[in-house]
């Protein structure tokens, strides 16, 4: 077989400047990857709306309820022998706003500003018990606000 030196020198260059494409192509398509959602996200969804939807007595399983809500705080048993998991979980909201305002009568001007904050906290939890089966027998929850 009878090759020229130029030509097999060229398919060589193409195949280096083919990887630089291959590897930006490969790193778009991986940066579209959603990463796994990180615990602290999870334990986030402990809301009121998030307990009323997710919960189903007699429905949804311990497994479920980690998957929506993330590993208990407190898991203990009751006189009854089943098991009963406490979820707490403390969030608090701060609010921050300004106002301005400016108004002048020919030579006399006045200048006005005032800005406020506001923090408030607030607790939820969630007590839930599991029958023989593993599966919620009872739920209940609640939320202050201080």
């Amino acid at each position: 077989m009878n090759v020229k030196p130029g030509r097999e020198r060229k398919s060589h260059m193409n195949h280096i400047y083919q990887l630089p494409i291959i590897l930006v192509v490969a790193m778009t398509l991986g940066a579209c990857v959603d990463p796994p959602q990180p615990l602290t996200q999870r334990n986030s969804q402990l809301t009121q709306g998030n307990v009323q939807m997710n919960l189903i007595v007699g429905t949804t399983t311990k497994a479920q309820v980690l998957e929506h809500f993330g590993s208990p705080n407190i898991t203990t048993r009751d006189g009854a022998g089943r098991e009963v998991w406490t979820y707490q979980r403390a969030a608090q909201v701060s609010q921050s706003s300004s106002q301005s305002g400016y108004w002048t009568i020919i030579l006399a001007g006045q200048s006005s500003r005032s800005s406020g904050f506001e923090s408030s906290s607030s607790m939820i939890t969630l007590i839930i018990k599991f029958d023989e089966h593993d599966v919620v027998n009872d739920f209940r929850s609640r939320t202050s606000k201080f």
